[in-house]
């Protein structure tokens, strides 16, 4: 064990140290020699328990709002809804970002075409993107025919930002199944571009 000198403790008062300690920590002090304190080790943290009621929308599902457990030990304690991991890609590479929050969503090399358009303009189609989350897949008509499509939206601020080609019904868009259209309205060049 370290021994710590109580007089390196700023407004250091003899024992008030040790009985504030002793009061606030809970600490059995042990004297060491030439007045230095020794803390007895420290027991092996403890799992900390899940506090359900606090607030439905910080909850993680429907299951959690029948849970009765405690309510959290200090006022201080707050449950907070965990985020996404957000990928960052390499700061060498062209990339493409949401307009609104800036999280990555694809790097220049996924890029397929410039020529497709969305439904508020011009749009690109991308072999693949991250920091995008998708809906649910529907059937619509586009310019191109007949699509299965889902909802992409930015994991960062949900902005939806084009879409996802689920199945294409026309042997000759086959190509487009599992890859992404981004609009041009939201998303902006990011890193390396002249």
């Amino acid at each position: 064990m370290k021994a710590l000198r109580l007089h390196d403790f700023p407004g250091w008062r003899g024992n008030l140290l040790e009985r504030n300690a002793k009061k606030v920590l809970g600490l059995a002090l042990l004297r060491g020699k030439r007045g230095g304190v020794c803390l007895p080790p420290r027991p092996p943290p403890r799992p900390s328990p899940v506090y359900c009621g606090a607030s439905p929308a910080s909850l993680a599902g429907p299951a959690a709002l029948s849970c009765t457990a405690p309510t959290p030990p200090h006022p201080m304690v707050r449950m907070t809804r965990s985020k996404t991991f957000q990928a960052y890609l390499p700061s060498c590479h062209r990339t493409y970002s949401c307009i609104h929050c800036r999280a990555h969503l694809a790097n220049h090399d996924e890029l397929i075409s410039k020529s497709f358009q969305g439904s508020q303009g011009r749009a690109y189609l991308f072999n693949s993107v991250v920091n995008v989350g998708c809906g649910p897949a529907e059937e619509r008509v586009l310019l191109t025919g007949l699509h299965a499509v889902a909802d992409i939206y930015c994991e960062n601020c949900k902005t939806t930002l084009g879409w996802k080609y689920e199945h294409a019904f026309e042997s000759s868009q086959k190509y487009k199944e599992g890859k992404f259209i981004i609009e041009l309205a939201h998303m902006i060049k990011d890193n390396g571009w002249d």
